[in-house]
């Protein structure tokens, strides 16, 4: 195993994880965006407001996109350990 196998592993799992990771937080991110105008609009200044539709965004989210999440992380899972044999020998 050289250090160019290494550096492949390392940016495959981090490829892997921002892939994973980006349609939480973009749906986050664009509901904390629309609450935040709505506030300003409004002149509300409650903290706690946008706690609620960025969870039931974010569940949404996760409900509509967690089959294609699993099936990601399963994909690299699977061939990282195929790939294990030609990795240490």
């Amino acid at each position: 195993m050289n250090p160019t196998t290494v550096v492949a592993l390392g940016r495959e799992a981090m490829e892997v994880a921002l892939l994973i990771s980006a349609p939480m937080f973009l749906a986050a991110l664009a509901t904390g965006l629309l609450i935040s105008i709505l506030q300003a609009a409004t002149q509300i200044n409650e903290q706690t407001l946008s706690f609620v539709p960025k969870l039931l965004i974010m569940f949404g989210t996760l409900v509509m996109v967690g089959p294609w999440m699993i099936t990601l992380l399963t994909d690299y899972i699977r061939r990282l350990f195929e790939a294990i044999p030609n990795l240490i020998g």
